[in-house]
């Protein structure tokens, strides 16, 4: 057999690439080299323990590992190296039974040299599916390792500059979007991981406290995530450049403080400015409502009750009476009460401006989930 191997290693060569598309690359260079290497090893090496089966094979069995690595690394399967083998063995075959009838071999060793030779093959398959499967496990450690890495820095201000982020998200196998929304898991929130888009960053924290969504949050992307997360809420944050996905995260964790059940920031928006400093709006209202600090507690609420609803509203006495269920005469005389305290306030714009940012302020941070009082009244 040893005199047929340069030739034979030639015709498995030749019919590999003209089998395997992927194969057929110029054969001038590394790739040529390492092709013909692996063959001729291969081969060589059967002939060997023909020869002698107690002949060493580590440089094969480490060449054909690699191989599977290879295969791994460039992330293919190994369909192409394991038809690249049975290739290789019926080219072989069909060289072993020209030399048999040439040499008179009997049935019986052709027959053991054909279970011998697919034996072999099954080695080789073997040897490649373990350093394949060595090579995934790593990367797929490293890639999962790099996500996590990938979730902080996103996280994390200031910015990262974005050479660094690039780097990063590379090995992490993730496309760097325009745009990514983060959504805030409350405390009770169960994660069904698996069902998980892939593309999307989870918190490394056990159990996760937020997702990193690439793009906006589609009604489609939502769907996926309710059902990712049959329990417990979601907070669905603005969308926002990467380089300020801190800040999608940190909205949607004020939106959760301040609301109940799976809600959208984007539809708390004033809440979240008015009640962002709450030391401000304290001062603000020190400011404004300095005029009814005077009055009992139970006649201050009344009054800025009354105060809201016309600032909402700027309705008549009989449309706040019925916003606030007392008796028309009621309400006129609390408006003439305001009148006489902080008439000079609601005559400025300013003024009137600054006094209803404080009492939506201060209702929003005392009653997180009412609008207006006459929305909340109406309804």
């Amino acid at each position: 057999m040893r005199p047929h191997l340069a030739s034979l290693a030639q015709d498995i060569v030749a019919e590999v690439r003209r089998s395997i598309p992927e194969y057929a690359r110029p054969l001038d260079g590394a790739y040529g080299q390492a092709l013909r290497t692996a063959v001729q090893q291969t081969i060589g090496t059967f002939v060997d323990q023909v020869a002698d089966p107690a002949t060493s094979h580590q440089r094969r069995d480490d060449l054909l590992r690699r191989l599977g690595r290879n295969e791994a690394l460039e992330g293919r399967s190994l369909d192409n190296l394991q038809a690249a083998y049975r290739i290789g063995a019926r080219v072989a075959w069909q060289r072993i039974m020209r030399m048999g009838r040439r040499h008179n071999l009997s049935s019986s060793v052709m027959s053991l040299l054909a279970d011998v030779l697919f034996g072999y093959i099954d080695q080789l398959a073997a040897l490649s599916q373990d350093g394949y499967r060595e090579a995934r496990g790593r990367s797929t450690a490293a890639r999962e390792e790099a996500r996590i890495r990938l979730a902080k820095l996103l996280t994390t201000q200031p910015a990262v500059p974005p050479a660094a982020l690039h780097e990063v998200a590379a090995a992490a196998d993730w496309q760097v979007p325009t745009e990514l929304t983060a959504v805030f898991l409350g405390d009770d929130t169960t994660c069904a991981k698996p069902l998980l888009d892939e593309d999307i960053l989870v918190d490394p924290a056990d159990p996760p406290r937020y997702l990193l969504v690439p793009g906006q949050l589609t009604p489609h992307r939502k769907t996926g995530l309710r059902a990712a997360f049959p329990a417990g809420r979601l907070i669905f944050g603005l969308p926002v450049p990467v380089s300020a996905a801190a800040d999608s995260l940190r909205w949607a964790r004020q939106t959760a403080d301040r609301t109940t059940g799976t809600t959208d920031t984007a539809d708390h928006l004033p809440e979240l400015l008015l009640t962002s400093d709450k030391a401000l709006v304290d001062q603000l209202a020190a400011r404004r409502l300095a005029p009814f600090a005077a009055l009992t507690p139970k006649q201050r609420a009344r009054m800025l009750e009354t105060l809201g609803a016309w600032l909402d509203t700027r309705g008549s006495a009989p449309e706040i009476a019925d916003l606030l269920h007392v008796h028309p005469q009621t309400v006129r005389y609390r408006m003439r009460q305001l009148d006489k305290t902080i008439g000079d306030q609601l005559a400025d714009p300013d003024r009137r401006f600054e006094l209803e940012l404080v009492m939506r302020a201060l209702r929003f941070r005392d009653h997180p989930t009412t609008k207006t009082v006459a929305r909340s009244r109406a309804s």
